[in-house]
């Protein structure tokens, strides 16, 4: 499961009990990135809250969208997990494997629409070189018709999968055997 003491389901009490609760009512299972941070509660609290608001909280960007920034980042961090997750999750909006099968083995070459393709090229170079990011990129954004909400949280949520890949990759966390409870 992981490279660290994991606390088990069965085994948690008190504040932990009460967070794998939460977890497993809003996702439908305790998935290993949580149980992971099983040790720190609170941290697993907020993981949980964070994830939610990025992923399933309002804003501009669609579901597809965000999912679609999951599998890139994920990819170019080759964190197996969360591209395992991001793209079934993914494939539930878009209905084409050999487009996601590429999408995750070279996201630069991918076949995306101009604004699907500036969203990646920023969520990669946020990724793989953000101290050379400039205003340019941003302006280049607007460019393709996004709005300032849009590049806020399309840099959260690539932002957020850049953390959340290296505690899967820094921790070993590993797919669970089971996924068909997991609510994407």
């Amino acid at each position: 499961m992981a490279w660290i003491r994991v606390v088990d389901e069965e085994d948690a009490d008190g504040e932990l009990k009460i967070a794998y609760g939460r977890v497993k009512t809003t996702r439908g299972t305790v998935a290993n990135i949580f149980r992971v941070q099983s040790l720190d509660p609170r941290s697993l609290q907020a993981h949980l809250d964070l994830y939610l608001s990025l992923m399933f909280g309002g804003g501009k960007l669609s579901r597809q969208q965000r999912e679609l920034i999951a599998v890139v980042v994920s990819a170019e961090n080759d964190c197996h997990y969360c591209v395992e997750h991001h793209s079934k999750a993914l494939g539930r909006y878009v209905k084409d494997e050999e487009f996601i099968a590429k999408l995750v083995a070279n996201p630069r070459e991918a076949p995306l629409e101009p604004k699907e393709r500036a969203m990646v090229d920023y969520a990669l170079a946020l990724t793989s070189d953000s101290h050379s990011l400039t205003r340019e990129a941003v302006e280049g954004l607007r460019r393709v018709g996004m709005s300032d909400e849009e590049i806020l949280q399309l840099n959260l949520v690539a932002s957020y999968f850049n953390f959340v890949n290296r505690i899967a990759n820094g921790l070993g966390v590993s797919l669970e055997e089971e996924q068909s409870s997991y609510r994407y």
